[in-house]
This record gives structure tokens, C-alpha cells and sequence, in this order.
């Protein structure tokens, strides 16, 4: 089971699970869970449950009534994250073994880095230099990038990349009909 990987003090979703409670409880929970994950996985379907976040704004700076001085921290449920942390690494697997990626992708991928990217660079400027060619670079930011991301589309290039049948079903699933609430600590004064 992939819980041993979690780092035990996380904040816990809705249902107040936290890994420290499954990892000490893991011989009782690793048959049942396995079952559940195995049945969305062949049904290619999420339980909703696994989609719920709690989210807790964190105060960031400035006056404390106003929303935009508030950072939105989005908790799913541990259970979630075991779920993830599956189809994850199944993923990825399967880009692996089909050399999907492009081969300088660095972010988000294991043994790949920033510090790789800037090698990269740094190699092709001096490349450029020795050459006597021009060197040009584009550097974007993209603020929550994430969210900007258009699911129709994300599933479509996995469908053209391979992913098909019950695995896309399941990926599908689990970006739609997500829900979420917001929890706050009510203070009995602010502090100015």
C-alpha cells in the first residue's frame, strides 16, 4: 500500500482521517481499502466521497475583511490521496513505458528537476554563444495553472495518447462532480 510514502501530520479532510490513524491501523484497512480502489479502478468510477474538499482559507496579509487577503488550502481526504497516489503511479508507468514525454519535460516528473532545466539552458545559450547564433528565451508564469486547465481537452489528449476505455472513464469521473465547502475559525474580535 502506498501509505507508508505519506508523511504522517497532514490536516485531514472531512471525515477527520489523518494518515497516522491509517498507517497505525494499516493490517486491518489494507484488504478493504484495496477492494474499494480496485472497484473504482475496473468500474472506472469514483466514490464521491473521494471528492470532497474542505477548504480553509489561510490569512496571507493585509486587513482580515477582506476575501482577496485570504489563500484558499484545498484538503482532500487521506483516502483520496491513496486513490491518487494509485492511478498515479499507473500513469505513469504506462507514459514511461510508451515514451509519451517529451524527453526535457522536467516538471513534475521523479528524477527530473528545475536545476536539469537550467542545465539544459545554460548548455544551449553557450551552444548558441560558441555558434555565434542568437539565443531567445520565453519564461512564463502561469497563476494557477491548474485551474486553467480544460478538463474536455485534457481528456481528449489522453484518449489520443492511449488512455482509453475504463482507465480514461475513471479519470473522467474523478475531475467531474467534485464538491466543496469552506471552514473557518470564527474569532470573537479581529485583530487589526
Amino acid at each position: 500500500m502506498p501509505f507508508i510514502e505519506f508523511k504522517t501530520g497532514k490536516a485531514s479532510g472531512f471525515d477527520g482521517v489523518n494518515i497516522a490513524d491509517i498507517k497505525s491501523n494499516i493490517e486491518t484497512l489494507a484488504k478493504p481499502l484495496s477492494h474499494v480502489i480496485n472497484l473504482s479502478i475496473s468500474t472506472g468510477i469514483v466514490p464521491n466521497n473521494v471528492k470532497l474538499a474542505k477548504v480553509i482559507p489561510i490569512y496571507k496579509s493585509d486587513c482580515h475583511c477582506k476575501f482577496s487577503n485570504y489563500r484558499p488550502i484545498s484538503i482532500l481526504p487521506v483516502f483520496s490521496k491513496v486513490f491518487e497516489k494509485v492511478i498515479y503511479d499507473r500513469l505513469i508507468y504506462f507514459i514511461d513505458k510508451h515514451s509519451i514525454l517529451y524527453e526535457h519535460q522536467y516538471g513534475f516528473r521523479s528524477n527530473y528537476s528545475t536545476n536539469l532545466a537550467i542545465i539544459q539552458m545554460v548548455n544551449q545559450i553557450s551552444s548558441a554563444i560558441d555558434n555565434k547564433e542568437l539565443s531567445v528565451g520565453v519564461f512564463l508564469d502561469l497563476s494557477k495553472a491548474f485551474d486553467a486547465v480544460n478538463h474536455k481537452i485534457l481528456l481528449q489528449k489522453l484518449e489520443h495518447y492511449g488512455i482509453r476505455g475504463v482507465a480514461l472513464k475513471w479519470i473522467e469521473n474523478y475531475l467531474y462532480n467534485r464538491k466543496q465547502y469552506v471552514a473557518f475559525l470564527v474569532l470573537n474580535h479581529l485583530p487589526t
